[in-house]
């Protein structure tokens, strides 16, 4: 009865055990699953409510509002006050005023005395000198018809009729000049305003253009500047080495009244960090979907170093060799982060640290040679590499299998020789900003526009925003430099094509600063 008694109460404790080793099981899980679901609600939040860069901890953009609004505050307050008078009391001193620019138009208006005899002793005055101030005025925006006109002549003794031949214009028959057709696409692809927002700003200057009109002319623009798209296109998969990213846009599905979600995909050449000339290009390109035959068929004549975040997309490219993979340290950064700002822990602000010391040695290396970049980075940050790695191995055994912070560590291990191919060539970079930065356009634009119309929308957006973005990395004004090759292409040789890319135009746009007006 007592061995009875004694292996019942065995088979209960072990029955106890394995309940509570259960539960156990289930509180780790649970506390695994809560940890996650609060780190996807704060990063909502922040997507939502939060800062848009890592950099800064509160909203850019509300910190320039409240900036702007103090500044206002602060003027609407010594407007109030009573003006000091001009010999007595300094008023309060103020920044210094950047001079107007030379090229303005300036009117001169001559204030002369009320009288032409001294108040005093009524004696004739003098001119001895003069004050001149300037005041910056806005003109509202005009527009001019252009009339070209051809006089008929014919020949008295054979009537044969002699005319000179029509003008070449940007649109054939079409209404727009050079200048009005570069302002609309500007307007459209570089200050996000929608066609519809354009028709209401004419109509308040008293020009009717409805959005129809507006949006035959860009169709048939984009048709006008394909070729130089094209040549944009050679020029960014000519290079050793490019980055590549994407994002996506919604299109309006045809018949069903509802928006799809496609993709502008976009490869930058862009080589100035490593101290090269080559002139720098980015080319966009629109698909209806995320599939990775759209990057084979992009990059299919290239060969090189293809700098890009993770993306299942682009793996089936590494295969042969002729295209190798080099990943986005950001990237990597980025997840830490996000976890950093959620709960902040030791080991994401180790990590946090170690990757900071790695963009810092970028910081004084940038702009200088490959060969002078490629020997810093191997003295200097090929050690805080491999001391990286030992630590992210040493600090995974001590995580939980599902943590969060060890999935971001398994993805910088597992991504390691991709991570740190940078090390070896100085033609490489660090991390993709390149490619980040060249799609902000998009994303300001998105939030305008809502969707686009169709996929010939989406591949019309993709040029416009190729030769907008390549004109910005070149240092030149991309109106102006529309506007410049509007009016050429139309008379233009085919075979010259490459004398209108932005780098070509560069020098003589940027000698005349007037011709932006």
């Amino acid at each position: 009865m007592v061995a009875a008694q004694h292996s019942q109460l065995l088979q209960q404790q072990q029955q106890a055990s394995q309940q509570i080793e259960s539960a156990s099981r289930k509180i780790e899980q649970a506390s695994q699953q809560i940890e996650h679901l609060k780190l996807v609600i704060e990063k909502y939040k922040r997507m939502i409510f939060g800062a848009k860069s890592e950099k800064l901890k509160g909203d850019l953009e509300q910190l320039e509002f409240q900036l702007e609004e103090l500044e206002t505050e602060q003027a609407a307050i010594e407007a109030k006050q009573p003006s000091p008078p001009r010999a007595g009391n300094k008023s309060r001193p103020r920044a210094p005023r950047k001079p107007l620019p030379e090229h303005l138009t300036r009117e001169v208006i001559i204030h002369p005395p009320a009288c032409t005899c001294c108040p005093g002793c009524g004696a004739a005055l003098r001119q001895f000198g003069e004050d001149v101030s300037e005041q910056l005025e806005r003109i509202p925006a005009s527009y001019k018809v252009i009339q070209h006109v051809r006089p008929k002549f014919a020949c008295g003794a054979c009537e044969q009729v002699v005319q000179a031949p029509a003008p070449a214009r940007p649109i054939d028959q079409g209404l727009p000049g050079p200048g009005l057709l570069a302002h609309v696409l500007v307007s459209k692809f570089a200050d996000h305003l929608p066609l519809y927002r354009q028709s209401e700003i004419y109509a308040r200057e008293g020009v009717d253009l409805c959005r129809s009109t507006l949006a035959g002319w860009v169709g048939a623009a984009s048709e006008l500047l394909a070729p130089l798209v094209d040549q944009l296109r050679n020029h960014v998969m000519a290079a050793a080495k490019i980055h590549a990213d994407d994002t996506p846009v919604p299109v309006l599905a045809p018949g069903k009244g509802k928006t799809k979600t496609a993709r502008l995909w976009t490869y930058v050449r862009d080589e100035r960090a490593a101290g090269c000339q080559t002139a720098p290009a980015v080319w966009m390109a629109y698909s209806q979907d995320r599939k990775g035959e759209h990057p084979r068929q992009h990059l299919k004549d290239f060969r090189g170093a293809l700098q890009a975040d993770a993306y299942s997309g682009f793996h089936h490219l590494y295969g042969d060799g002729a295209i190798y993979e080099v990943a986005c340290w950001a990237h990597a950064r980025r997840k830490f982060h996000d976890i950093h700002l959620a709960h902040a822990s030791p080991t994401t602000t180790e990590a946090l640290l170690r990757i900071g010391a790695l963009y810092g040695i970028e910081e004084e290396v940038r702009g200088k040679p490959a060969e002078h970049r490629c020997s810093v980075r191997q003295a200097r940050a090929r050690p805080l590499l491999d001391s990286l790695r030992q630590w992210m191995e040493k600090a995974l055994g001590t995580l939980s299998i599902k943590s969060e912070t060890a999935a971001a560590i398994r993805y910088a291990l597992s991504h390691w020789r991709a991570l740190t191919r940078y090390v070896d060539d100085g033609l490489l970079e660090i991390d993709n900003s390149a490619a980040e930065r060249s799609l902000r356009a998009v994303v300001l634009g998105r939030k305008n526009y809502l969707f686009m119309g169709s996929d010939d929308g989406g591949q019309r957006a993709a040029a416009l925003y190729s030769l907008i973005g390549t004109a910005k990395l070149n240092g030149v004004d991309p109106a102006l430099y529309l506007r410049t090759v509007l009016a050429k292409l139309p008379e233009h040789p085919i075979n010259q094509i490459q004398q209108l890319l932005p780098w070509n135009l560069a020098p003589s746009l940027q000698n005349d600063p007037s011709k932006a007006a």
